[in-house]
């Protein structure tokens, strides 16, 4: 198989400069000042080198000695935390950038859609945007003439297709683009993070797109924060972090290794800090939340094999009608599961006495998928108010896999978030 994309030893850096401040404080009528006394000076004495405004300067390598090699027709996700590192690496592989050090071997024609405003003329309409991006791919007018009913039907910009692209929403900006960079022939099509700008219907439309391209052989890269768009299109896949390669093969496997980075730190006194920041109520005061599997406490890996206590304790300092602490199982997208509330096997509204409480939640086992999902547990009193979505004491868990999810295929891939093993009754039926 050959090769697409082949980097060697490629480092970025950038030269990050800093003002000094001589003072906390500056008016803007104090820099008028400072700037006519400056100018004085240099007309008196010419020749005199004064320093106007100090800078100091910092080095700061975006990447680092990336290596890796990407075969014709991979389809090739990159992820990492903000500031990775991941909209650099695509801009050197787009010849936007130039490398600092390295090198960087493409086989065939790239097509990239970085970010809104890439690519396009804002004073040319859609129709000669599009000829104008064929053009620098090197494909002829008859060639681009072969794709346009395609690109436009695709972009669903027909009756904009003769307005300036300047005039364009970001929706419709980010349509055409996407359109152009699919279907023009490109044997490497470059996608950032500029789908999250389109609705979740143009989302699964360029997803199946950008399916399609790779089984014509078209290799692929895209950086997206949408882990489950990267399991479902990507074979391989690429971590950074802060611009050093972290991880680069098997897709789930790299997932894995990157869920599991965004909890390493998460320990007690992460989650001190979290019911420290708990929001102050004049009635209710959490006090500690801890997991717990088979009588030991758990902090970070949870096996699916056991049931998982979560055990909440709080004070309530004054009497409180109906208060419901719940708790919120998310995945690592963030969606909710389900949510159980504390008092949801009672019949009636309870009326809770001032003195401290535990409540403890078990949820069975064999129920969670092996990935990283979020334990959130919240308070509130039943139609008066509850937490915000954004607060409550959050604790990231690692799910490992150990429980028997299938029997008769024990290998089988877990899909979803939920591993549930559910009856089912096999009847033969008589014709």
């Amino acid at each position: 198989m050959s090769i697409a994309i082949k980097v060697e030893n490629l480092s970025k850096k950038y030269i990050i400069q800093h003002e000094k401040k001589t003072a906390d404080y500056e008016t803007f009528s104090e820099s008028l000042i400072q700037g006519s006394k400056n100018l004085a000076n240099k007309i008196i004495q010419p020749f005199t080198h004064t320093e106007i405004a100090p800078h100091t300067q910092e080095e700061f390598w975006a990447l680092k000695d990336i290596n890796f090699e990407i075969n014709q027709g991979d389809k090739v996700g990159i992820i990492g935390r903000n500031g990775a590192g991941k909209s650099t690496l695509l801009k050197v592989l787009s010849r936007i950038t130039e490398p600092t050090s390295g090198k960087v071997h493409i086989n065939g024609r790239i097509a990239s859609l970085l970010e809104v405003g890439t690519g396009f003329h804002p004073e040319l309409t859609g129709r000669e945007n599009i000829f104008l991006n064929g053009a620098i791919l090197g494909m002829s007018r008859k060639e681009i003439k072969l794709k346009f009913d395609e690109i436009v039907a695709f972009a669903e910009v027909e009756k904009f297709l003769d307005t300036p692209v300047k005039r364009y929403s970001s929706g419709m900006y980010v349509r055409l683009a996407f359109a152009v960079a699919a279907h023009l022939e490109s044997d490497i099509l470059v996608i950032d993070e500029v789908l999250a700008v389109g609705d979740i219907q143009f989302q699964k439309k360029c997803l199946g797109k950008m399916g399609e391209v790779s089984k014509e052989g078209r290799t692929v890269l895209f950086v997206s924060h949408n882990l489950s768009a990267i399991k479902q299109l990507c074979n391989k896949g690429v971590l950074l972090r802060q611009g050093v390669l972290g991880s680069y093969g098997n897709t789930e496997d790299v997932i894995k290794l990157y869920l599991q980075d965004s909890i390493k730190n998460k320990d007690n006194i992460f989650l001190k800090k979290e019911i420290d920041s708990f929001p102050e109520d004049p009635d209710f005061r959490m006090t500690d939340v801890v997991l717990s599997q088979c009588g030991k406490k758990v902090e970070k890996i949870v096996q699916n094999g056991a049931p998982l206590e979560v055990t909440i304790k709080y004070q309530v300092k004054n009497e409180i009608i109906g208060l419901r602490i719940f708790v919120d199982m998310l995945d690592s997208q963030e969606t909710i599961l389900f949510r159980s509330f504390h008092d949801e096997n009672h019949a009636e509204i309870v009326s809770m006495m001032p003195g401290y409480y535990e409540s403890k939640l078990t949820i069975p086992s064999g129920i969670l998928a092996p990935f990283q999902h979020f334990i959130c547990v919240k308070s509130g009193v039943f139609g008066i108010r509850y937490t915000t979505p954004e607060v409550g004491v959050r604790i990231p868990i690692e799910v490992e896999h150990t429980s028997n999810y299938n029997r008769a295929y024990p290998g089988d891939k877990i899909v979803g978030c939920l591993a549930l093993s559910l009856n089912w009754n096999i009847e033969g039926l008589r014709q």
